[in-house]
């Protein structure tokens, strides 16, 4: 009998492939450009992103993006790579791990033609995202099913949506936070990455989201709001490492425009915590698994630099999962219990 072989597909948001203001912007033209990202008509979304944001903005963000530079390129990818290579050596020979980036390079298209050239009996997809959103996850799960569409052969494509009450994910934060709490610190922020309220809203059920305390609580109304998936994940992660009610706080980075965004916003918070006597934050960012811009420069560098100059003295940023021996053994037991 023909050994059969699981396709196992890790993908992340992407990276430009250099710091360079031309390949910045050809990464913020497509990033942007995704209709699940600025979810306005074709043409106002065209003007906006062409004639406005990319000109002005990759120079800036290439800026940025040479602050998180390293010899291997971007953190993004090579921890990609490295998770890629890890869990492949866990899985073993039956299984079949390809990574790929919903913008740029390597991108889904490539991933997909290497597992089918491997002639695999199902796919595994696994969007690197551990909250549900349709700007993220869900624009993953639509560039996959366009180009499988495509294929005469369809194998079974089973998709994570979010992983965020999967106990090795928690216990592999857990693990890492912990080394940081053999300090003390005043207050604890753990910052996700924002969204538009409107798409919010667009997801709700039963116009049961009112973007406020209906996030507390976790059920099936709102299962697949993202905010109430990011209140969930810290208070996972606070109940696993013990810190007390009244000392965290979640929020939301990295804004774009002039439209409201799910709130409270960082940037905001960490100056109302100086104002409130607060010192010394520990900051985590439980929305992405490894480093990339949003975590090393915005949270670690220019939220530290903003915390400073109001008042604060210490701000320390918890390191991402990147290639942590647990957060490769959670991906394993995903695989393993879904490809059964």
């Amino acid at each position: 009998m023909t050994q059969k072989i699981t396709g196992v597909l890790i993908l992340n948001l992407g990276t430009p492939d250099s710091p360079a203001v031309s390949d910045v912007r050809k990464y913020l033209r497509e990033f942007l450009m995704d209709k699940r990202v600025i979810d306005i008509p074709f043409v106002k979304r065209w003007l906006l992103v062409n004639l406005i944001i990319a000109p002005f903005r990759a120079p800036k963000s290439a800026v940025e993006y040479n602050k998180l530079w390293v010899e291997r390129g971007s953190p993004l990818k090579f921890y990609g790579e490295d998770v890629r290579d890890s869990l492949q050596r866990s899985l073993g020979e039956n299984y079949k791990v390809a990574l790929g980036m919903r913008y740029q390079s390597p991108g889904i298209q490539s991933a997909l033609d290497e597992l089918r050239q491997a002639n695999v009996s199902q796919i595994i997809v696994i969007p690197l995202f551990p909250q549900y959103a349709s700007a993220s996850t869900g624009s993953v799960v639509d560039k996959v099913m366009e180009i499988t569409k495509e294929w005469q052969v369809i194998p079974t494509i089973k998709f994570i949506n979010n992983f965020v009450e999967e106990d090795l994910f928690i216990e592999a934060w857990s693990e890492i936070g912990a080394k940081y709490l053999e300090e003390e610190y005043d207050h604890f922020v753990f910052s996700y990455h924002g969204l538009p309220e409107r798409q919010i809203l667009k997801a709700s059920v039963d116009n049961y989201c009112q973007l406020g305390e209906c996030c507390a609580s976790y059920h099936s109304q709102n299962q697949y709001c993202y905010r109430a998936q990011c209140f969930l994940t810290t208070k996972l992660l606070t109940e696993r490492l013990g810190i007390p009610k009244g000392k965290y706080i979640t929020t939301f980075q990295s804004r774009l425009g002039k439209n409201p965004w799910i709130k409270p916003y960082t940037d905001h918070v960490l100056k109302e915590l100086v104002g409130s006597g607060v010192k010394r934050v520990l900051a985590f960012s439980p929305a992405f698994v490894a480093d990339c811009l949003e975590t090393t420069v915005e949270v670690g560098e220019t939220f530290k630099d903003e915390f400073i100059a109001a008042g604060g003295e210490k701000w320390v940023l918890v390191d991402s999962l990147n290639d942590n021996p647990k957060w490769i053994e959670c991906l394993k037991s995903i695989v393993v219990r879904d490809s059964a």
